[in-house]
């Protein structure tokens, strides 16, 4: 795991939720530590007052108007847990509840909580031994059903993993030295409630598209190389004609990988077609399209989602119900990070088949060598057709599906959660995608651009390619070669 890490003496970023997210560790810091406690003073006087105080000392949902008694209080925080952990599907990866615990203590760390300190240190242990509650992917219109399995853990039940081995949630917790936690008034409701699963997931979907577009401009480099594309559109005083930082960025990537090529500088087309010329427009407006959700979710981690929050002192204390954990905004970005992404699996899969395409590629058809006997890259650029179409499914807005819950209670769903989890499914699929495409640019550039013709940035990249995905000649199955091409580009590029 990485060494570095990060204080919730002030909220994370995205960017640091996200290294939290695959293993830099996180700490409370003192003005943390001070701000939990001292809302925490706040739930206690609520109790000892019976100041009627929703998820305290009352009912959830529909049950809202249900008192709860002060010594049926711990049985409602253990309860909800127990009935809120209703998830389907296959479990989420490590880095993804990793993330949703990082965004849950972030959230409790701002001091409008009301959970004991022991609470959101115990959320912490997980994350420093590395045991990953076993939480399923699917069943959330929200954002309770996630949490809920992650505290069920803490209270020594559900399961957990620690290395490879699935354990028991009280086994689990021994291994680190922890007791199961006897949860207070309101920490049940606490620990399920709030935005933090859609932002930590969030988190983790907005690092995931940054590597893929940067991956995009060095294959679509590669590609456009091999097709001895025109670079004269790419020319700043050109680029420059368009207010984006994002496509700007874009051309310079281009430029810089493209820089010195013999191959592209050989009686270039006057225009080429736009999965070539358009490379800056379509790559520079999905870096313009992160940036906001990258400001969507550092505002979701600078901001308290919990509900209710307690407010006031202990002499005056009050606890405020509002519906901050309904992160429409949230959900609205990352259903747009899905459509952003989906463009650059668009663009690459329309490359792909230009290299493989004899009618208009000047290369052997599909790239085969034997073509015949051999049937190369075709039916590769079937897989990646079939990808395309599957993301303009996963693009359809989550946050549009709507739905009545809770006895009309809760008669608006913004689905932030759901919307989270298929943009992650999504890019999965680009990054196979832009698999496809790199390793058939590399086979396109065997059998057309010379050693001493490719730019240095090219060059660079071919012999990268080609220490793991050897050139391909229909004896293996292409299935391992897609494979290959797809975890280069999840590793990127940065360091050739």
């Amino acid at each position: 795991m990485t060494q570095t890490g990060h204080s919730l003496n002030d909220p994370l970023t995205a960017r640091a939720l996200a290294e939290v997210a695959h293993g830099a560790r996180l700490t409370l810091g003192d003005r943390a530590r001070e701000r939990i406690g001292a809302a925490h003073d706040l739930v206690k006087a609520i109790v000892a007052r019976g100041i009627p105080a929703y998820g305290i000392n009352t009912g959830v949902g529909a049950l809202f108007d249900r008192p709860v008694e002060p010594e049926r209080q711990r049985r409602l925080s253990r309860q909800l847990i127990f009935s809120h952990a209703c998830g389907v599907g296959d479990p989420l990866p490590r880095p993804a509840v990793r993330a949703i615990i990082a965004a849950q203590a972030n959230n409790h760390a701002h001091g409008c909580s009301g959970v004991r300190l022991a609470t959101v240190e115990a959320m912490l242990v997980l994350l420093e031994h590395d045991i990953v509650p076993v939480v399923p992917a699917r069943g959330s219109v929200g954002y309770l059903t996630h949490m809920a399995h992650i505290a069920l853990v803490l209270i020594g039940e559900g399961e957990a993993l620690v290395a490879a081995e699935r354990l028991p949630g009280a086994t689990a917790l021994a291994r680190a030295g922890l007791a199961p936690l006897v949860l207070e008034a309101k920490e049940g409701l606490s620990l399920i409630n709030g935005a933090s699963c859609a932002t930590g997931l969030g988190a983790l979907a907005l690092a995931r598209a940054e590597q893929a577009v940067t991956a995009a401009d060095a294959v679509a480099a590669l590609s456009f190389e091999a097709l001895r594309g025109n670079p004269a559109a790419f020319e700043p005083a050109l680029i420059a004609l368009r207010r984006s930082a994002g496509v700007a960025q874009t051309a310079q990537a281009m430029n810089a990988w493209l820089a010195g090529s013999a191959h592209c500088g050989g009686a270039p087309r006057l225009q080429d077609p736009l999965s070539m010329r358009a490379i800056p427009q379509v790559h520079g407006g999905v870096r313009d399209a992160l940036d906001h959700v990258r400001a969507m979710i550092d505002a979701e981690l600078a901001s308290v989602t919990d509900n209710p929050v307690v407010l006031g002192t202990p002499d005056a204390p009050r606890a405020g119900s509002q519906a901050h954990a309904v992160a429409a905004g949230l959900a609205m970005a990352l259903d747009g990070l899905a459509i952003a992404v989906a463009h650059l699996g668009m663009i690459s899969e329309r490359r792909l088949d230009r290299l493989v395409n004899p009618l208009v590629s000047g290369l052997p058809p599909f790239l085969a060598g034997e073509a015949g006997v051999s049937t190369g890259f075709m039916i590769a650029q079937y897989s990646a057709a079939a990808l395309v179409a599957e993301n303009r499914r996963l693009a359809a807005p989550a946050s549009l599906d709507g739905g009545i819950t809770s006895a009309l209670q809760e008669d608006y769903l913004s689905h932030q959660t759901a919307s989270a989890v298929k943009a992650l499914e999504l890019i999965a699929n680009v990054e196979a995608i832009l698999g496809i495409e790199l390793a058939a640019a590399a086979q396109a550039h065997d059998h057309s651009v010379s050693a001493d013709a490719r730019a240095p940035g090219t060059a660079r990249l071919y012999a990268h390619v080609r220490r793991s995905v050897a050139a391909y000649a229909d004896s293996v199955p292409m299935q391992a070669v897609m494979e290959a091409g797809a975890a280069l580009v999840r590793a990127g590029f940065a360091a050739i």
